[in-house]
C-alpha cells in the first residue's frame, strides 16, 4: 500500500469514526432531556455515554486532520485549520468541515467551563452543537468519498434524521426537568 492510499484511508476511517462520536454525542445529548432513550437504560449511562463520545471525537478528529494534512490531493495546511475555505482542493467542504471542528472544540471547551459560567450562557454556547452537526452533516456529503455507499449513508442520513426527530420532541414538548 503506497502512503499516499495509506493517508486517503486513515482519513476515511478516521472522518468516519469521528461523525460516529459526535452523532452519538449529540444523539445522547438530547435524549437526556426528552426521556426517549429511557428504555436503554438510566439516565447515569446516557450521561456517560455523551461525556464520553464528546471526548472520544478529538482525536479522532485530529487523526482525519493530520492524515488530511499529509495527504498530496487535499493539501490542507496549518492556515486552513485556522482560516476556512482557503485550500485549493474543495474549499466550500473542507471549509465547512474548519468551521465544524471550530464551534465543536468551542463547546467541548466551554462544557470543560461549565461549572465557571452562567447557566444561560453555557446553555447558550452548547446548543451551538446544532449548528457544529449542520456543518459536519454538509461537510460530509460534499466531502466524503463513502457518502455514496448504501451503508454509510444508511447510517448517516439515519442519524440525521434521529437527531431531527429528538430536537423536534424536545422542542415541542420542552425540557424535561433534571
Amino acid at each position: 500500500m503506497s502512503f499516499e492510499l495509506l493517508t486517503w484511508v486513515v482519513a476515511r476511517v478516521a472522518g468516519l469514526a469521528a461523525l460516529t462520536a459526535l452523532s452519538i454525542s449529540l444523539l445522547t445529548g438530547v435524549a437526556l432531556r426528552t426521556a426517549v432513550l429511557d428504555w436503554l437504560g438510566s439516565n447515569r449511562m446516557v450521561r456517560s455515554l455523551h461525556e464520553y463520545t464528546t471526548v472520544l471525537w478529538m482525536p479522532l478528529g485530529a487523526l482525519h486532520i493530520g492524515a488530511l494534512m499529509l495527504d498530496q490531493t487535499a493539501r490542507v495546511r496549518p492556515l486552513d485549520l485556522v482560516v476556512p475555505f482557503l485550500v485549493p482542493y474543495g474549499g466550500l467542504a473542507i471549509g465547512l468541515g474548519t468551521l465544524s471542528c471550530q464551534v465543536f472544540l468551542l463547546v467541548a471547551i466551554t462544557g470543560l467551563m461549565r461549572r465557571r459560567m452562567e447557566t444561560q450562557a453555557w446553555q447558550w454556547l452548547h446548543r451551538l452543537s446544532y449548528v457544529a452537526y449542520g456543518l459536519l452533516f454538509v461537510h460530509s456529503l460534499l466531502a466524503g468519498s463513502d457518502v455514496g455507499d448504501p451503508v454509510v449513508a444508511a447510517l448517516t442520513w439515519s442519524t440525521a434524521g434521529m437527531l431531527a426527530v429528538l430536537t423536534a420532541a424536545r422542542v415541542i414538548w420542552g425540557r424535561l426537568p433534571a
